[in-house]
C-alpha cells in the first residue's frame, strides 16, 4: 500500500528506532499517530518529523487496558507499527511475577491486543497494513533470554498466523526483525558489545525496512549483516546445534553481559 497520505499508529514512538521508524514512514508522507509514555518528548517528535498533521497520545502500554485505549483513541489508523518492547534478558528466576507480566504484557499481549481491535475496522475500509517490530531473538534463542526469546518467538508466530488469516480481506501483514542494532535501541543503550565477526545494523536501516514492508507488502525483514542473518536461520532450523555453540566462551560471556546491564529496565 501507499504510505503517502496513509495514517500510521506507531508505539514505542520517542525510542531510537521508533524516532528512527518515525523519520522514515513521515518522509514518505504518512501522518503519524505517536505513541509513547513521555508526552513531552512525544510533542518533541511530533515537531521535528516532515509532513503536518501529526498526533502523539502517551500510553503506558504496561498498563491493562492500556492497548485496547490508544487503538480506540488513535480513531481511524490505515497502518499498525507495533515498536514498543521491553528487554528481557536474565534468568527467569530473577524477575518477579509483576515483571513476568509487564514483559509480557508489552512485547506480546499489547501487540495482539492491539490487532484485534484493528482488523475489523480495517477491513471495513478496504484494507491496511500491520508490522510488528520483532527481533532475531524470533528465531535464535540464547543464554539468559528465555523470556525475551519468549515473547519474540511468540511475537512472530502471532504475526505469520494472522498473515495467513488476513490476507484475503486485504490487510497487509509483515515482521521486522532487527539483529544487533548501533546507536539506538536497546542493545544499543545497554553499552554491551556483540559477538566478534556478526557487525551491527543501524536504526535507520529499521526504519527503511519498516517501509519496504509496507509498500510492498513483504512478509519479512531480517535487518542486519549477512552473518547475523545466516545465524539465525541456522539456529532455527538447528536449535540443538546453536544453543551448544553458546554454551560457553565469548557468547555466554556477552548474554551476561547485556543481562546485567538491562537488568534495571525490567
Amino acid at each position: 500500500m501507499q504510505l503517502n497520505g496513509a495514517t500510521v499508529l506507531l508505539t514505542g514512538a520517542t525510542g531510537g528506532l521508533g524516532r528512527a521508524i518515525a523519520a522514515a514512514l513521515a518522509g514518505r508522507g504518512a501522518t503519524l499517530v505517536l505513541s509513547g509514555r513521555d508526552a513531552e518528548a512525544l510533542e518533541q517528535l511530533a515537531a521535528e518529523l516532515p509532513g503536518s498533521g501529526h498526533r502523539t497520545i502517551a500510553a503506558d502500554l504496561s498498563q491493562a487496558g492500556a492497548a485496547v485505549k490508544l487503538v480506540a483513541e488513535a480513531g481511524d489508523v490505515d497502518v499498525l507499527v507495533a515498536n514498543v518492547g521491553l528487554p528481557g534478558t536474565g534468568l527467569l528466576t530473577d524477575y518477579s511475577e509483576e515483571q513476568i507480566e509487564r514483559l509480557l504484557r508489552v512485547n506480546l499481549e499489547t501487540p495482539i491486543r492491539m490487532a484485534r481491535e484493528l482488523a475489523p475496522k480495517m477491513a471495513e475500509r478496504g484494507g491496511g497494513h500491520m508490522v510488528f517490530v520483532a527481533s532475531l531473538a524470533g528465531k535464535a534463542a540464547s543464554p539468559r533470554a528465555a523470556l525475551y526469546n519468549s515473547t519474540k518467538f511468540g511475537l512472530r508466530g502471532f504475526a505469520l498466523g494472522l498473515r495467513a488469516d488476513l490476507g484475503r480481506s486485504g490487510i497487509g501483514v509483515s515482521l521486522v526483525s532487527p539483529g544487533f542494532v548501533r546507536e539506538a535501541g536497546m542493545f544499543a543503550d545497554s553499552g554491551a558489545k556483540p559477538p566478534p565477526g556478526l557487525g551491527t545494523t543501524t536504526p535507520e536501516r529499521v526504519g527503511e525496512a519498516v517501509v519496504r514492508v509496507i509498500e510492498r507488502n513483504k512478509m519479512e525483514i531480517a535487518v542486519a549483516p549477512i552473518q547475523q542473518r545466516l545465524a539465525s536461520h541456522f539456529a532455527l532450523a538447528s536449535p540443538g546445534i546453536a544453543l551448544r555453540a553458546q554454551s560457553g566462551g565469548f557468547a555466554r560471556r556477552t548474554a551476561e553481559d547485556l543481562a546485567e546491564r538491562q537488568s534495571g529496565k525490567r
